[in-house]
């Protein structure tokens, strides 16, 4: 008999949905997975690829509003899905929702295991707030377990005195076969997919929204203290759309020489192309949970330059061997960093063979069976 599980989580994402697709294909777990959303379009311009969602799932009644700074998600009805699915365990992506507490009520009174889907780690900006922390210790005090995705998540919940027994790592992943096979025919049609999206011959590349904590300007003040020699031999593409875009572009113009493009937002079979024809991806962020464009472009075969605020730095990167690790806000360190791979292609090459064979562990498959660990140990712990 399988064991239900219903997966609580906010909008239905791209990346996500080779993990949920991975689980419904797990002998021993019967999952139904419970979205507060279709999308967020205030964020989010990501295709919904509901062909692809070859699972149960069910999309929640909704509404935004704003609440001072904060934007609040209203939805209808989340007792009565949860009477509805059944669930043996309930595993809710994050404590900020209104419906992520209404399902932790339902789920202690009704003796049903809940975990918290956490991916926090210290170096997030977005806590600190006295009235969010009291909230989120409260949250997690009432948790029966959590799942994290690599090793700066579960060093966080250590901080807040969390019994590691009850933590259970399900490495992020991302569709490894779909990335691996673009980046491959992108790279056999190379002249012709350059000449269409006008990229230059050489180029760093920055995936992500453009926006003040990912460290973009930073990114753009590294690349303007190249040496010129380097500057016209390699440029700077941002991917993504964001409020920081025309700002970046205004102080874009005043770098020369140099080749600095601004491609917008690419859904992820033309993202595929922007990595395979990259020398590497640079993610200098402020804060952020994991970052899954840096799986997304070790599976296409790229050195990284990762800030430490990168939740996926601590699992992803190994210092000289596969990239380069800095400091956030760190210009200085960036651009020393972007000197040393861009002048040393050889080692470019090198260092992306080693991303790709690291990578190729993180797979929607071993995230599955990380959930079906979880849910056994909770089994014996409740027995």
């Amino acid at each position: 008999m399988k064991y239900r599980l219903v997966i609580l989580t906010e909008i239905i994402s791209p990346y996500r949905i080779p993990l949920f697709s991975a689980v419904a294909k797990n002998s021993k777990i019967d999952p139904h997975v419970i979205f507060l959303a279709e999308t967020d379009p205030n964020l989010r311009q990501w295709r919904i690829y509901k062909e692809e969602m070859d699972f149960s799932y069910q999309i929640l009644r909704s509404r935004r509003m704003r609440v001072g700074m904060y934007n609040v998600l209203l939805n209808c009805d989340v007792s009565k899905s949860l009477a509805r699915a059944a669930p043996g365990v309930i595993l809710c992506g994050g404590y900020n929702y209104i419906a992520s507490w209404q399902a932790l009520f339902w789920a202690r009174k009704h003796n049903v295991p809940f975990v918290l889907w956490s991916e926090s780690n210290a170096q997030d900006m977005r806590g600190g707030h006295a009235l969010v922390e009291f909230l989120k210790t409260k949250f997690v005090q009432r948790c029966s377990g959590f799942v994290v995705p690599g090793r700066s998540a579960l060093e966080y919940l250590r901080l807040h005195k969390v019994n590691e027994q009850t933590i259970f790592i399900a490495p992020n992943a991302v569709d490894n076969r779909f990335y691996a096979a673009a980046a491959e025919d992108a790279r056999q049609n190379t002249s012709r997919n350059r000449a269409e999206l006008g990229l230059p011959g050489r180029y760093f590349l920055f995936a992500g929204r453009l926006v003040r904590e990912k460290g973009v300007f930073e990114l753009l003040s590294a690349y303007a203290k190249l040496e010129e020699s380097i500057r016209r031999q390699i440029g700077v593409v941002f991917v993504g759309d964001g409020a920081a875009r025309a700002q970046l572009e205004q102080q874009a113009r005043a770098i020369s020489p140099g080749t600095i493009m601004f491609a917008g937002f690419a859904q992820r079979e033309r993202l595929a192309v922007y990595y395979a024809l990259a020398e590497m991806l640079i993610l200098p962020t402020y804060t952020d949970p994991w970052g899954l464009v840096v799986n997304e472009a070790m599976v296409c075969g790229l050195p990284v330059i990762l800030s430490q605020a990168a939740g996926c730095a601590a699992d992803l990167l190994r210092e000289n061997w596969n990239g380069l690790l800095v400091s956030p806000a760190d210009v200085t360190s960036l651009t020393s960093a972007m000197r040393n791979l861009a002048c040393r292609p050889e080692l470019c090459e090198t260092m992306g063979a080693r991303s790709k064979q690291l990578i190729s562990q993180y797979s929607p498959l071993l995230w599955a069976t990380a959930i079906e660990h979880m849910i056994d140990a909770l089994g014996e712990s409740r027995d």
